[in-house]
């Protein structure tokens, strides 16, 4: 039996387990995907060991640490600083990053999008940026400090801290924090963010099946929203694709994955 788990902090609200079983029964495959709850990020690939994995799936806050512990990395991880998907290669754990196609997939229904901003600086931040730039889409990080800001000036995209920030209009406003994940907090003031809003015209949370505080003062502000069960869902069709070897029809592994969404 194939054995996958996804590891996080907190990881109980995760519906991967479901996505990823309904897949592996419909396409009758032998194997199991479960929950591992992991405090210290240091301790993921021992982990991925201990337990016997095949693959697995890494959320917050562990994507820069499984970034560093990785043997292999694909280009895309490589650049960004951030796996979100451990394969098992012989001895060696290769680190991959879908984060960013299932966004741009996901925005795909907002239209054409000239400028975004982006909330929070940790690996899915780098990630859309990123491909948000090669995407030829102009770019802004906003985060509360200043201290991840390096790796978006290093690769040329605007990033501030919540002391140097002016205000500018943007299309899309993307909360890529935990904000509103385990409480009702919002990842910006909230004055500062309802002006920024009263200026743009979408809004995504990374955060999937959850009216955060971020989404409803979106709706207030008659923005176009979205949740990021569509990203979770095609970064999981292709996390899952690479557990075996990209051998499987895409199609035909989110058929069996949406069922996850319809279940909760």
């Amino acid at each position: 039996m194939k054995l996958f788990s996804i590891f996080g902090n907190p990881v109980s609200h995760s519906i991967s387990p479901k996505m990823h079983n309904l897949a592996l029964a419909g396409l009758h495959i032998n194997g199991c995907y479960i929950r591992t709850h992991l405090e210290d990020g240091l301790q993921l690939i021992n982990k991925f060991k201990s337990l016997q994995l095949d693959g697995a799936n890494v959320t917050v806050p562990h994507k820069e640490f499984a970034y560093k512990l990785c043997d292999e990395l694909d280009e895309f991880a490589k650049k960004v600083g951030a796996v979100n998907t451990l394969i098992k290669n012989g001895n060696k754990i290769q680190g991959y990053n879908t984060d960013a196609p299932g966004f741009y997939k996901a925005i795909e229904s907002f239209g054409k999008i000239k400028n975004v901003l982006i909330l929070g600086a940790g690996g899915t931040s780098k990630a859309i940026a990123t491909i948000l730039k090669e995407k030829n889409i102009d770019v802004t990080i906003l985060n509360r400090s200043k201290n991840r800001l390096e790796y978006f000036k290093k690769n040329s995209i605007k990033a501030y801290n919540w002391g140097n920030f002016e205000v500018k209009t943007y299309e899309l406003i993307v909360n890529t924090t935990s904000a509103g994940l385990s409480d009702d907090s919002l990842p910006l003031d909230e004055n500062l963010l309802t002006i920024l809003m009263q200026k743009s015209k979408f809004a995504f949370d990374v955060i999937y099946n959850k009216k955060t505080p971020f989404l409803k003062l979106a709706i207030e502000n008659n923005l176009t929203c979205k949740d990021g069960a569509d990203m979770l869902l095609y970064q999981g069709v292709l996390a899952f694709n690479l557990f075996f070897k990209n051998k499987l029809n895409n199609k035909d592994i989110t058929q069996h994955m949406k069922g996850a969404f319809l279940a909760t």
